[in-house]
């Protein structure tokens, strides 16, 4: 989809738990060491809870990655099991057949021989049970059991329980007190601050590219993590979505304006879960109590399909991200093709106007336009100026006094321009001569 267009060689925000991508946030390198922790020691139960998406899977990858060839490993996913079920589903993962209609005892004497030839072969058993609240507390019980397997020195089982916080409750219970008391190593991962979800972000960017690692600046992070509240697995949701959003709109550098744009198409979708407050209890009836409590900001904790479709916000059409996307891209193709189509027949009118004006002749009809468009005219050359009559020149005048009034004002004398500047033109005097 986008990997071309970003330079990347994969999804960098894909769901699945791959330990290549794991950050090493403080939270998950103190994770890392209990586990290690807990399996070199050979101490009791190991326990990591966390929140729904906060990396548990993708850590307990990592971990197992890091074990050498001397660790059988048996991992259970899938915990909607009851007692007998939970020993044929761990017999099964480390390799061992319980057989058809085999009763309990039969079944728990295979798996101690299995695990003292382990132990004999200088090997460890390590037992995990992801999504550990899930078990029943009969399932949890026999967990309990399996521990007793031992030597006179050692565990012959290492087990780890992994779940949501929910296990903590369960594990209070007075029920598991015993399973409670062995319980060694304890861990509970927190989600991410807002400095972690940015180098997050951009630590998984710089694994998936292929060239230059595409940056993302602070205030973009600063909107993920608002709506991801630090979670790993809602950051890769909308960060993965800010990444198709960006290619449908061919935009290379990720702004803060596409994140808000993202998300609120998420909120709207319901896709994350909105972060406006509930109403004031003030203003909400005593029947709407229960309905305001579960707002949006709860509505991730809602287990159920048909409850957590009830907290969604109305949409008018369901669709994928990807189909709204590509009805985004081409509303806003045709917009910019009606406005591109738009400034060239404005430009066009605008020539052809300018290029009649150049082309018309003026005709004798627009004198006041010639002139005006003559304006300024050019200055007379100073041979051309006219001569300033220096007084009055009637007609009946004598010539010579006609002659001295037709001098240019160049040829008067100082006196004479003060004179006239003083008094003004002098009368002609009947019978003066020169």
């Amino acid at each position: 989809m986008y990997e071309r267009f970003y330079n990347l060689r994969e999804r960098p925000f894909s769901l699945s738990p791959d330990p290549d991508y794991l950050y090493p946030s403080r939270v998950h390198r103190e994770a890392l060491g209990y586990l290690r922790y807990g399996i070199e020691g050979h101490a009791g139960f190991v326990v990591i809870t966390g929140e729904i998406g906060c990396g548990k899977t993708t850590l307990l990858q990592t971990m197992l990655r890091g074990l050498d060839r001397q660790t059988a490993v048996s991992r259970l996913v899938n915990t909607m099991l009851d007692a007998r079920e939970l020993i044929e589903a761990v017999m099964l993962d480390f390799g061992l057949d319980p057989g058809q209609g085999r009763s309990k005892p039969h079944l728990l004497r295979d798996l101690a021989r299995f695990l003292v030839d382990q132990r004999m072969a200088g090997r460890l058993a390590l037992l995990v049970i992801d999504e550990a609240q899930n078990l029943s507390l009969t399932a949890l019980e026999e967990v309990r059991m399996l521990s007793n397997l031992e030597t006179e020195k050692s565990k012959l089982i290492q087990i780890m329980l992994v779940g949501q916080p929910s296990l903590r409750d369960l594990l209070a219970r007075p029920e598991l007190e015993q399973l409670r008391q062995r319980v060694t190593v304890s861990y509970h991962l927190e989600p991410l601050d807002v400095d972690e979800t940015a180098a997050y972000v951009n630590h998984r960017l710089r694994r998936a590219a292929i060239g230059a690692p595409l940056q993302w600046t602070r205030d973009v992070t600063d909107v993920v993590h608002l709506h991801s509240e630090g979670i790993p697995r809602k950051i890769n949701v909308i960060s993965d979505a800010i990444l198709l959003f960006g290619y449908g709109e061919e935009r290379r550098v990720i702004d803060v304006g596409l994140a808000k744009e993202v998300v609120e198409e998420l909120v709207s979708t319901g896709v994350i879960a909105s972060r406006v407050a509930p109403p004031a209890l003030a203003s909400t009836a005593p029947g709407e109590l229960v309905g305001s409590m579960v707002s949006a900001p709860v509505a991730s904790a809602v287990s159920t399909p048909a409850a957590a479709a009830a907290t969604r916000p109305p949409s008018p059409a369901v669709a994928t991200v990807s189909d709204r996307d590509l009805q985004l891209r081409e509303a806003r193709l045709t917009e910019r093709e009606r406005r591109v189509a738009e400034q060239q027949r404005v430009l066009m009118e605008s020539y052809r106007l300018l290029r009649d004006v150049r082309e018309k002749p003026i005709s004798a009809a627009q004198p006041a336009a010639a002139a005006r468009s003559a304006w300024p005219p050019s200055r007379p050359a100073p041979s051309e100026q006219p001569a300033v009559a220096a007084r009055t020149v009637h007609a009946d005048s004598p010539a010579p006094v006609r002659a001295f009034a037709e001098t240019p004002v160049a040829t008067e004398t100082f006196w004479a321009r003060l004179r006239r500047g003083l008094f003004g033109a002098g009368k002609p005097v009947e019978g003066w001569r020169y």
